[in-house]
């Protein structure tokens, strides 16, 4: 029972704090820069877009005009430090604004006739649906929107899918109600097209993202074979997600991008933690407030040995999560580590209260 405790404690995320008794030496200073956090595991190039099956009982439209790289990159490809997979840039915006029109007119026309499609309706009742037939919904299937305080435009909203997927307002919105519109849009495209047969972590998909990684990295077939090595854990990732589809792996992943970026998975390796146990024991864990909470501690404490260094990732934040949402990518990540920095600032707001 003590042996559990122990290892639940050495798998938590906070960097410093609650931690440091678990390991000697731990402490405020010692924290890790987020520029200094070792570089993850090399990760394959997700794959190409593919083509869209409603798969809602009519039979499926010609497919919509040539698409940019949309549903974006739901593979990390070679994660940096920011976690932008693969650091590649989304088509031009009119391409993008076109692509999006084509399979919004497509549901349209496939669900409920002809003529124009109230998208935010369209987005739940897509969600309900999916709910319906048996899909796996621990949350239920609301769809559920916020819209970024602003008195004059261009209005911004963010919307999170069931599963925890998030997307934003891509064109520039002069009314609250289109913001929120633009974000149901890119959100249902994402959506449709996650329903695609090709868009599930097969045993095909595995071996061929194995390969590719192998050769992007200059890898052996013994790297593949080995969970201890960076290859080898992406194919355990993807082998314990077998069946899922791209959105709910990113769901997956975003959680390890955090624990990267926070510098929490090099302070795992420090105190002990096998590759193995964090996958395992993060593979079935959540994003939640006790994470999060524990990462805005760290930021903290950060803070307060490096002055402004708060406010320096904060404004970095801030300007990839706006051309990420812009591009039309997914956004959860970018958004995570936005709200963590501002619970971090709060709390630093409330000790600076506190003592005066």
């Amino acid at each position: 029972m003590m042996m559990e405790s122990l290892r639940a404690q050495r798998l938590q995320p906070g960097v410093g704090g609650t931690l440091r008794s678990l390991r000697p030496g731990v402490t405020a200073s010692s924290l890790p820069a987020p520029a200094a956090s070792a570089p993850p595991p090399p990760l394959p190039p997700p794959p190409p877009p593919l083509g869209l099956s409603l798969s809602l009982g009519p039979p499926p439209p010609p497919p919509p005009p040539p698409l940019p790289p949309l549903p974006p990159p739901l593979l990390p490809g070679a994660l940096g430090a920011s976690g932008s997979p693969g650091g590649s840039t989304a088509g031009p915006p009119v391409v993008l604004r076109e692509a999006v029109e084509a399979v919004v007119r497509s549901f349209a026309k496939h669900t409920q006739g002809y003529g124009r499609v109230n998208v935010v309706e369209a987005l739940q009742e897509f969600w309900q649906m999916k709910q319906s037939r048996g899909a796996d919904l621990k949350n239920g299937a609301l769809v559920v929107y916020e819209m970024v305080p602003s008195n004059s435009p261009p209005y911004v909203c963010y919307v999170t899918l069931p599963g925890g997927s998030c997307f934003g307002s891509f064109q520039f919105c002069p009314t609250k109600a289109e913001a929120r519109r633009s974000a149901a849009k890119i959100a249902l495209m994402n959506s449709v097209f996650n329903e695609h047969p090709s868009r599930r972590i097969t045993d095909e998909f595995i071996e061929k993202s194995v390969l590719e990684a192998l050769a992007s990295f200059n890898g052996n077939r013994e790297e593949a074979d080995n969970p201890s090595t960076g290859i080898g854990a992406f194919r355990f990732m993807l082998e314990s997600n077998k069946g899922k589809s791209m959105l709910e792996f990113q769901e997956l992943m975003t959680v390890f991008q955090l624990l990267h970026w926070n510098g929490s998975l090099k302070a795992m390796r420090e105190r002990q933690c096998s590759r193995q146990e964090v996958l395992a024991h993060y593979s079935h864990r959540a994003l939640d407030d006790d994470i999060r909470n524990q990462m805005a501690m760290d930021w903290v404490s950060r803070e307060q040995n490096i002055p402004g260094a708060l406010s320096r990732e904060l404004a970095s934040t801030e300007r990839e999560l706006d051309e990420a949402r812009l591009a039309g990518k997914e956004l959860r990540f970018h958004k995570e580590k936005k709200d963590i920095l501002m619970l971090a600032a709060g709390q630093l707001g409330n000790m600076h209260s506190s003592n005066c």
